[in-house]
C-alpha cells in the first residue's frame, strides 16, 4: 500500500469523525458507558481474587507431634514430611517457642505455664496446592509419632468451595459484561456506519476496493475505541488512587491487603484502551462487510 494512500485513509478516518459528529458522540458515549463499567468491576474483582488466594496461602497444617518422640525420632518425622511431593514448606516449632507465640497472642497470664509447659513440639506444614491440604493431613496424620493433624477440617473444604464459586460466579460476570459491551458498542458503530451506507454504495460503484473502503472505517472504529477509553481510564485510575491512599493504610498489618495501586491501574487501563480498540475495529467491520456485497 501506497504512503499517499495510508496518509489518505488517516484524513478519511478523521474527517467522518467530524462531519458525523452526532453519531461519532453516541459511539464514544457508549464505548465510555460499558468500558467505565468493565473497569471498575474489573478493580473489585482483582482485589476480591487476591483477598481469596491470600485465604488460600494462610491454610497450613498443624502437626503435634507425640511427647514419646525423642529427637532421633523427630528428625525422622519432619524428613518423611519433607519429602512429600504436596508439600511446599515446613517449619519445625518447639514446645517453648509456641509457649512464647501464646504468651505473645493472647497476655502475660500465660507465662504462669512456663514452669510446666502443657504444650508439644509442632511441625507447620504448608501444600504447594492449598487444594490439597485436607488429603496431605491425612497422609501426614498416618505417619508415627504424630499425636494430632489440624488444618480445619470441613470449614478449609467450605473455605475452598466458597472461593471457587466466588471466582466462578465472577468470571461469568466479567464475561456477560464483556459481551454487553461488544453488543452495545458494535450495534452502536453499526447505527453510525449504516447511516452512510450510501457513501459506501457509491464508492463501490465508482470502482473502488473493498479494502480502499474498509480500511478508512476500521480506523474510524479505532479512534471511537481510543476516545471512548479515555475517561474509563482516567475514572479507573482517580477512583483506586484515592481508595488505595485511604484504605492501605488503615489495612497495613491485617490480613487483607488491596493490590498495589501499580501496576494494577496500568494493566486494567491497557486492558480497556485494548477491548475499546478491538470492538471498535471489530463493530466497524463487520457493519461495512455488508455493504460492500454490491
Amino acid at each position: 500500500m501506497k504512503v499517499n494512500t495510508v496518509k489518505r485513509h488517516f484524513r478519511e478516518s478523521f474527517k467522518s469523525l467530524g462531519r458525523n459528529s452526532w453519531m461519532t458522540l453516541a459511539s464514544v458515549s457508549a464505548v465510555t458507558v460499558t468500558l467505565l463499567l468493565v473497569g471498575v468491576f474489573a478493580l473489585i474483582m482483582m482485589n476480591l481474587n487476591k483477598v481469596a488466594s491470600d485465604l488460600e496461602n494462610d491454610v497450613e497444617i498443624k502437626v503435634l507431634i507425640d511427647e514419646t518422640a525423642d529427637e532421633a525420632a523427630e528428625k525422622e518425622l519432619l524428613a518423611k514430611i519433607k519429602k512429600l511431593p504436596e508439600v511446599e514448606d515446613i517449619t519445625y516449632s518447639t514446645r517453648e517457642e509456641e509457649l512464647s507465640d501464646l504468651v505473645k497472642d493472647f497476655g502475660d497470664d500465660f507465662k504462669l505455664f512456663e514452669q510446666s509447659n502443657p504444650l508439644r513440639n509442632v511441625v507447620y506444614v504448608k501444600a504447594s496446592e492449598p487444594q490439597q491440604t485436607a488429603s496431605l493431613a491425612k497422609t501426614i496424620d498416618k505417619y508415627d509419632f504424630t499425636y494430632d493433624v489440624m488444618y480445619g477440617e470441613g470449614k478449609v473444604e467450605k473455605l475452598f468451595k466458597a472461593l471457587n464459586i466466588g471466582r466462578n460466579v465472577g468470571l461469568v460476570l466479567i464475561l456477560g459484561l464483556l459481551f454487553t459491551a461488544i453488543f452495545l458498542i458494535s450495534n452502536t458503530i453499526r447505527i453510525t456506519i449504516i447511516a452512510r451506507r450510501d457513501e459506501i454504495e457509491i464508492m463501490k460503484l465508482v470502482g473502488a476496493s473493498n479494502s480502499f473502503v474498509r480500511i478508512p472505517f476500521l480506523l474510524e472504529g479505532m479512534w471511537l475505541g481510543i476516545l471512548g477509553s479515555i475517561i474509563p481510564i482516567a475514572v479507573v485510575i482517580t477512583l483506586y488512587y484515592n481508595i488505595y491512599k485511604n484504605v492501605a493504610p488503615r489495612l497495613k498489618g491485617e490480613f487483607i491487603q488491596l493490590l498495589n495501586f501499580s501496576p494494577l491501574v496500568y494493566q486494567v487501563s491497557a486492558l480497556l484502551l485494548l477491548i475499546g480498540v478491538l470492538i471498535g475495529v471489530w463493530g466497524s467491520f463487520m457493519s461495512v462487510r455488508k455493504f460492500l456485497k454490491i
